[in-house]
């Protein structure tokens, strides 16, 4: 019975790793990479962004805890603020974001962890959509989880490797959100990068 349990455990598994497909280049752009591949579970794609920022990770550190400057940066954000701070670096905040008509506006609640290491900053942005009650007026998302690898690269830039997925909720078409799935990354990554190079530049004058 124990190495049958054991099997059943293997295939489940190994049925989830092949599950996932390839990352696919979908967008190359101005240095910035948007990638997609099949999930494991659910018909919405997976995503990846891979690209450089000319900044210090503590420039980076700092635009990240800056909750309530999202909507600078961040595609389609139209107000982001912050629930509880559980430490400087762990962070609950709320945001709602704006979609073409006719579909809704979503919103969410995320916890953000901001972990630095000796060689790696590791971020983590995953979504609590029960932490508290829903607004009638968006669709609450059920499911987001977006994660940063961040390394240092050469001529004092940042190296980024994001994986982001998420379940929007409501009825939106898995064919449309796939279709426009590239879009919001690599404009946030493009636009963060404007910023981050403009302070890097204060600084130096």
């Amino acid at each position: 019975m124990k190495s049958n349990y054991v099997i059943v455990i293997l295939l489940f598994c190994f049925s989830n790793v092949f599950g996932q497909g390839k990352w696919e280049l979908k967008k190359d752009e101005d240095g910035i990479q948007v990638f997609t591949r099949k999930a494991a579970k659910g018909n919405i794609k997976e995503l990846r962004v891979l690209c450089e920022l000319d900044a210090t990770k503590a420039q980076l550190i700092s635009t990240l805890e800056n909750i309530s400057d999202y909507n600078s940066w961040v595609y389609s954000n139209k107000k982001s603020t912050v629930l509880k701070m559980i430490t400087q670096q762990n962070i609950i905040y709320y945001t709602q974001s704006h979609l073409p008509w006719p579909i809704r506006d979503r919103d969410l609640v995320v916890e953000l962890n901001i972990t630095p290491t000796p060689d790696v900053l590791n971020v983590q942005a995953k979504s609590l959509p029960d932490y508290m009650p829903k607004d009638s007026n968006y669709i609450r998302v059920p499911y987001s989880l977006a994660v940063w690898k961040v390394t240092q690269a050469a001529d004092n830039k940042l190296k980024v490797d994001y994986t982001f997925s998420i379940d929007p909720g409501g009825n939106i078409p898995s064919w449309l959100v796939n279709a426009t799935l590239t879009i919001g990354p690599y404009n946030s990554f493009s636009k963060l990068r404007e910023i981050l190079k403009a302070q890097k530049g204060q600084q130096i004058h």
